[in-house]
């Protein structure tokens, strides 16, 4: 059984990519290599799943052992890949793990890394990695997103329900049905729990992070922030129940706009199915966009 807490990230999502991208799309992959050599000295800014990876990476320090273990995983050669390992080395990030690609798709190495999640900018990696059974999700190629209401050193993850932690079953009914026919779904099946979504496993991995450390010392909180509200809220409740596995803080907004609750709660990153909510939800705090579900079909 691996013991780690593994994540798996594209070099655009951990760092700022954007001039070298446009040297890139501009004058080609030979010229793209000349700048990424000349420039191999001067450190990368953060990118959008920075954040997320400091923090995760300083648990290993709270707890004095390796819990959490993060992969590079790009699509550079290993020679222009040299800024973006130094480029860690300058950030203080304990990265040793890498697959340089050479400009193809790296989501093929996720699962021989053993990662509980992938993060990437490119959408069509992260429906490969979901394919294979692992939580991903999309993250915008831009630079980091300082939030605030969180403790600088507090990890705070925020994730959508159904399509995400849980299957999309219900939102099936929704979709096809509306609003009323989902509520009586709902109620009738209420102590039946939910199947899980891609990120159940990954949320699991984190429920059991947190208990090792005392509650009122945990630099992990978790929040479900969920367009569900009553009587749809009760079989969410019953499914962490049986799951066994608890989230900090849950909000069910019936249908109100997520943003301001993320910004409130200080997400360091939220993970959403549908890209209107992802796509809002990206002006306030780093968002991935998860493409499974009937939303994404």
């Amino acid at each position: 059984m691996n013991d780690l807490l593994t994540v798996a990230i594209s070099s655009r999502a951990l760092f700022d990519l954007d001039e070298s991208n446009r040297v890139y799309e501009e004058e080609g992959l030979e010229a793209y290599r000349r700048y990424q050599i000349a420039n191999e000295d001067q450190p990368l800014a953060p990118g959008e799943g920075y954040s997320l990876v400091k923090k995760l990476l300083n648990i290993n320090e709270l707890l004095g052992k390796s819990r959490v273990d993060v992969i590079l995983l790009s699509r550079n050669s290993a020679d222009t890949g040299l800024r973006i390992f130094n480029s860690i080395q300058a950030h203080g990030l304990n990265i040793s793990r890498a697959a340089f690609c050479g400009g193809l798709p790296p989501y093929r190495y996720v699962k021989a890394f053993r990662s509980d999640l992938f993060l990437s900018t490119q959408a069509e990696d992260v429906q490969q990695a979901l394919a294979h059974g692992i939580a991903a999700a999309t993250l915008l190629a831009r630079p980091a997103i300082m939030t605030t209401g969180a403790d600088v050193g507090e990890l705070r993850i925020a994730f959508d329900g159904d399509a995400v932690l849980f299957s999309d079953e219900s939102e099936q009914v929704f979709q096809q049905q509306g609003l009323d026919a989902f509520s009586a779904h709902e109620r009738a099946k209420a102590t039946q729990a939910l199947e899980g979504g891609p990120f159940r496993a990954f949320l699991a991995a984190l429920h059991s992070l947190q208990s090792e450390f005392a509650a009122e010392q945990c630099p992990i909180r978790t929040a479900l922030v969920t367009a569900r509200g009553a009587p749809a809220h009760e079989r969410v409740i019953r499914t962490l129940r049986a799951w066994d596995v608890r989230l900090d803080e849950s909000l069910f907004l019936g249908g109100m706009d997520k943003t301001e609750f993320l910004r409130a709660f200080g997400a360091d990153i939220f993970f959403d199915d549908q890209p209107v909510h992802w796509e809002r939800a990206s002006a306030a705090v780093a968002a991935g966009h998860v493409p499974s579900g009937v939303t994404n079909r």
